[in-house]
């Protein structure tokens, strides 16, 4: 029945397809929570009423601002010398890397700035009273007390970095878009089309489906 449904699919383009999109968001996930933790700490602890010099303020949020603003399929574009001098190649998954971090790193870090916003200032002005250092701050109450509203923002910065794979495999990168654009919409086999998309859907479920349970396991509220 799956063959009459979908003639043109073929299940060993189908698999790779996937691994490769999961290969890019599971890796550019990681990166991005790395980069747009460091950023939204900084965007925090720069502000006003912050821990450290302001004068770091403006250069971050002009970065994180600058990269929001540029659409990632151009943002692509406009990496390939980088992702050339640093992957060796600007074609396929390992390629894609690059552009998803730096694309999706800076939407993160908002979602970090605003997560630490939410944290008790009494928390912070009682561990500062009791001599705790910036470290201490960081480690031992912010990134604690704000974890669920973090694991919740890095759930749907995830599904978006699932959309951007999809963008970035209409210019080569591999994955479910590139199949679906290559052997779906150049060749006007629309069944492989519908296959790409519905293992994207289900993608993005399961990554909803795994952020959710891990934020209400871990808040204690």
């Amino acid at each position: 029945m799956l063959r009459e449904l979908f003639p043109n699919v073929v299940m060993e383009d189908l698999k790779v397809a996937t691994n490769e999109t999961l290969y890019m968001t599971g890796i550019s996930v990681l990166g991005t929570l790395i980069l747009g933790i460091l950023l939204g700490l900084l965007l925090f602890m720069t502000d006003r009423k912050g821990i450290l010099n302001r004068s770091l303020n403006f250069i971050t949020a002009t970065i994180v601002n600058v990269f929001r603003a540029i659409p990632f399929i151009i943002l692509i574009l406009l990496l390939f010398p980088f992702t050339d001098w640093l992957m060796g190649t600007i074609r396929g998954p390992k390629a894609a890397l690059p552009a998803l971090i730096i694309g999706a790193a800076p939407f993160y870090a908002r979602l970090v700035e605003i997560a630490l916003k939410e944290v008790d200032k009494g928390v912070i002005e009682a561990a500062r009273a009791m001599g705790a250092k910036t470290r201490h701050i960081v480690f031992k109450v912010l990134l604690p007390e704000s974890m669920p509203a973090l694991i919740s923002g890095l759930t749907v910065t995830a599904i978006n970095l699932i959309s951007f794979t999809a963008m970035a495999g209409a210019i080569g990168a591999g994955g479910l878009g590139d199949l679906a654009y290559r052997k779906g919409f150049q060749a006007w086999d629309f069944d492989v089309v519908f296959a790409c998309t519905v293992l994207i859907v289900i993608i993005v479920f399961i990554f909803q489906f795994a952020g959710d349970i891990l934020s209400k396991k871990i808040d204690k509220r």
